[in-house]
């Protein structure tokens, strides 16, 4: 597979069973995970999972060290990140495939990570494991040989296509761009909170449900809808001035990826998110 035809969003299942009868350097990375369990699943991929899969485990692989003022996720160091890219046999020249059991929740923010690093060749397989296993792909639970490599060169930075802002950019830009929140919509509302400090949203968010780029099959919507539905949300703004963010910089990546597979490419990652705005009593808070 050439860098011209390498896959960058989604894959499907029959593209990707093609791909690896064609011994093209190949990843293929299982990103399970259950923000309420977080051996769910680690547990899952030992179970049974894509044949050479590895696991890439939210809390260990894809995340910095927490301060408990820079949200529940925080994004890792780059540096630190590119040698775990290496670990896992990601090369520049290496097609990256990330499924999960969750609807993409958590293959979302691979995808976007290895971007960040400036890695083009990385796509989400749609419908995850269980569009597979519907397409009569099997799975195994044999072990997994990695073929470390060296840390990823990352280069002077990531493609201008991936953006982040931090807390204190994105308070000064509130009210002149499009913030959009990933999260429950009972979440945003702030009738409920589960996880964070406290309840509601950051002020002039919309809400766009992650769950709601999928179709009933859990696979991503056509691509027409989609631009459609997410046009009617950001309107005519052009990708510079949309910010992205949900409970800790997971889900938002799911609406990135939504909006790249539509063709909305380069809005910028609010990685803190809710878990680190509402840590700081002093930022403004919205409800309803």
């Amino acid at each position: 597979m050439s860098s011209a035809d390498h896959a960058a969003t989604l894959i499907k299942a029959q593209s990707l069973q093609k791909l690896i009868d064609s011994g093209s350097p190949l990843v293929i990375l299982d990103a399970s995970f259950d923000l309420t369990d977080a051996g769910a699943g680690e547990r899952a991929y030992l179970d049974g999972h894509l044949p050479g899969a590895l696991h890439v485990h939210l809390d260990r692989d894809l995340c910095g060290a927490k301060t408990g003022h820079n949200g529940r996720h925080p994004l890792p160091d780059r540096a630190a990140f590119a040698t775990t890219a290496g670990r896992l046999g990601i090369t520049p020249d290496t097609q990256v495939v990330v499924y999960d059991r969750q609807g993409a929740m958590f293959a979302a923010r691979v995808w976007w990570m290895l971007r960040w690093l400036g890695h083009a060749p990385v796509a989400v397989l749609d419908g995850g494991l269980a569009a597979w296993q519907a397409a009569g792909f099997a799975v195994d639970s044999a072990a997994v040989t990695t073929n470390a490599q060296a840390a990823y060169p990352i280069g002077a930075g990531p493609s201008p296509l991936v953006r982040t802002v931090d807390a204190d950019t994105l308070q000064g830009q509130l009210g002149r761009i499009a913030l959009i929140d990933a999260r429950a919509p009972e979440r945003f509302r702030g009738e409920v909170e589960p996880l964070d400090a406290q309840a509601g949203h950051i002020p002039g968010a919309r809400n766009r449900f992650f769950k709601d780029n999928l179709s009933a099959d859990g696979s991503f919507k056509p691509v027409e809808l989609l631009r459609t539905e997410l046009l009617a949300l950001i309107g005519e703004r052009p990708a510079s001035e949309i910010v992205n963010q949900c409970g800790s910089g997971v889900t938002a990546c799911h609406n990135l990826l939504a909006m790249a597979v539509a063709g909305i490419d380069g809005a910028a990652l609010y990685a803190g998110s809710w878990s680190e705005w509402s840590s700081d009593p002093a930022r403004p808070v919205a409800r309803g």
